[in-house]
């Protein structure tokens, strides 16, 4: 990690920092065969050999040409063919994907129903306009087709959005000062059609004023029917690039780092100060937090740092961790990390009078894998809970349990400790339902969020980090009419440079790489849980229903009925699919 964090150094001193792509064929050249054969790497692998081109060769590496440059870095970093590219390397220029991917991709904790029209913004309309979006019952109505009002869409929950406007919009001037990217507030809609897939229908970027220039924001639709044109097809196309430079962020800022690391350390630090290790209840979630104290240290040194590789490869550039900030105040909230209490949050669930979530989309792969999983994560939470601790009383009397719980609450989430949605630990259900929500985030979250980062994000045109450049419409006649004459270069200069690329991809392959010594969810058992019966008993219960969530989860990977996660070049959904131990075995949940 160090090494890249100094590639990234030799990076922005280079006069060649900002060179583009010439041509999408040179982007998927990274991963072409002949490149892919490094000569042979000295005693020490591939880490040292990168050690020693960073003494010999960085510095005369980044002053080379762009063609030169991929040559180099080729030679360096031994690019696996992301899984996306592997089994369909068109899939990124595709609506059906763009839509597929908010339910099964990398980022599927974001989208969320619509509830209500119009749509509107929370802020201030004195400081960032009007609160109405630019996305009206008219534009819905007439993206699908007149098969029903915008009314009938909501309340038919036809209607589905990614909402990043009001959350970066008050950064969107700050960030257009940095140089080298760009920002927008954005709302992206989506149409629910008949066979469970979605469709995006518009997309609204937005601008607010400054102290120079009027607010600016416009409206992008698919190119279809007889509005169909190349210069609207191109239109559209940047627009979701932008849109999904917007949730490249949000999932690596607020998904990722935010919700599964940043919130989990006041657990473990209270934990390590308040529980002794022979606790229970340090025993049980011990396997959770197994790496997570260090795995942070280095993100603050390497990752999220200042001048890092984070701000310099991703749109919010050194607001990066504000814009973090900013989400936590915003929308965290302990109880809602409960994945059931997330999907309902978001209106993709509601709870049914027996109970049970009913989805409002059938066939969302990354919550049905997960809800088997939070289900097997709470009863052996519940049967583990309920073997020392016989009554309430015993929960409210344990007198390490509730000072581990109260400095959580006081000292780690300091700013939110008053807040009334905390829970008290003061009974059996509440008790297991803290736990639960505790490990569900550790592991099965954070797999989902993090284990498909190089599958999906390898490639750079699905998965842009940073947008460098403005929509040609609102810089106005001259981007115009450079768009006009070569669209794909608009593109590809939107896109991340060469040098960020390379180094997003390189930090995206270790992230997502799977360390020999990690403990998967049902696999591994304390000794002193092996000689009581009991708990012997309840941990079998627990492995065994996690390999028959393995099971169901190879099923529907196999189901062509499940469009979302089954099809001709499609990536099938395995984030949240247990496994047997196998430190080989593909993108599976951490324990």
């Amino acid at each position: 990690m160090s090494l890249l964090h100094g590639i990234c150094r030799i990076m922005k001193r280079s006069k060649h920092s900002s060179q583009s792509f010439p041509t999408l064929e040179a982007i998927n050249a990274m991963y072409d065969d002949e490149f892919r054969n490094q000569p042979l790497q000295p005693d020490g692998g591939k880490f040292k050999f990168i050690a020693e081109f960073l003494e010999k060769e960085a510095l005369l590496l980044f002053e080379k040409e762009g063609a030169e440059f991929l040559e180099g870095i080729r030679r360096v970093f031994e690019f696996e063919t992301p899984e996306i590219h592997d089994r369909d390397k068109y899939a990124w220029f595709r609506d059906e994907e763009f839509a597929r991917e908010t339910l099964a991709g990398v980022n599927p904790l974001s989208i969320q129903l619509v509830r209500e029209l119009p749509l509107v913004s929370k802020l201030d309309e004195k400081i960032y306009g009007p609160a109405d979006s630019l996305i009206t019952k008219e534009v819905i109505e007439e993206q699908i087709n007149g098969v029903m009002t915008a009314e009938e869409a909501v309340a038919k929950k036809k209607l589905f959005m990614l909402d990043y406007h009001d959350l970066y919009l008050p950064f969107v001037n700050k960030v257009r000062q940095l140089e080298g990217t760009t920002l927008y507030g954005s709302r992206a809609l989506f149409f629910l059609a008949g066979d469970g897939t979605l469709r995006p229908i518009a997309i609204e970027l937005t601008r607010p004023k400054s102290a120079s220039k009027p607010q600016w924001r416009e409206v992008f639709t698919p190119a279809s029917g007889h509005k169909a044109s190349i210069t609207g097809s191109w239109q559209w196309q940047l627009a979701k690039a932008h849109v999904v430079c917007l949730d490249t962020g949000y999932h690596q800022l607020v998904s990722h780092w935010l919700r599964t690391h940043c919130c989990v350390e006041p657990y473990i630090i209270a934990a390590n100060r308040q529980l002794s290790q022979m606790h229970p209840i340090y025993r049980l979630l011990a396997p959770s937090f197994r790496f997570t104290m260090e795995i942070n240290a280095q993100a603050r040194k390497l990752l999220i740092n200042a001048d890092g590789i984070i701000e310099s490869t991703f749109s919010p550039g050194k607001y990066s961790m504000e814009i973090s900030s900013a989400a936590y105040a915003e929308q965290w909230q302990f109880d809602k990390e409960a994945l059931p209490e997330d999907l309902i949050r978001r209106g993709m669930a509601v709870r049914g009078e027996d109970g049970k979530l009913e989805l409002a989309i059938e066939d969302y792969p990354y919550a049905n894998d997960g809800l088997l999983v939070w289900d097997a994560i709470k009863q052996w939470a519940s049967d583990y809970v309920a073997h020392y601790y016989a009554c309430a009383a015993d929960i409210v009397d344990d007198v390490e349990l509730q000072a581990w719980w109260k400095e959580v609450r006081t000292k780690g989430h300091a700013d939110k400790k008053d807040e009334p949605w905390w829970p008290h630990l003061d009974c059996h259900e509440s008790l297991v339902q803290t736990l639960s929500t505790i490990m569900w985030v550790a592991s099965a979250h954070h797999a989902a969020v993090n284990f498909s980062q190089y599958p999906y994000g390898g490639y750079v045109p699905n998965r842009p980090s940073i947008a460098r450049i403005n929509m040609p419409s609102e810089i106005g006649p001259d981007g115009m009419r450079a768009y006009m004459e070569a669209p794909d270069k608009v593109l590809l200069d939107t896109f991340p440079s060469q040098y960020q690329s390379a180094l997003v991809m390189a930090i995206l392959d270790v992230l997502s790489s799977h360390s020999s010594g990690e403990e998967y969810l049902g696999t591994y058992q304390e000794p002193a849980w092996q000689q009581n019966g009991k708990i012997n008993n309840a941990f079998e219960d627990f492995r065994e229903r996690m390999l028959r969530i393995a099971v169901q989860v190879n099923k529907w990977n196999r189901d062509p009925e499940r469009k979302n996660r089954c099809g001709p070049g499609m990536v099938p959904y395995v984030q949240l699919r247990p496994s047997d131990g196998d430190p080989m075995a593909a993108k599976t949940v951490m324990g």
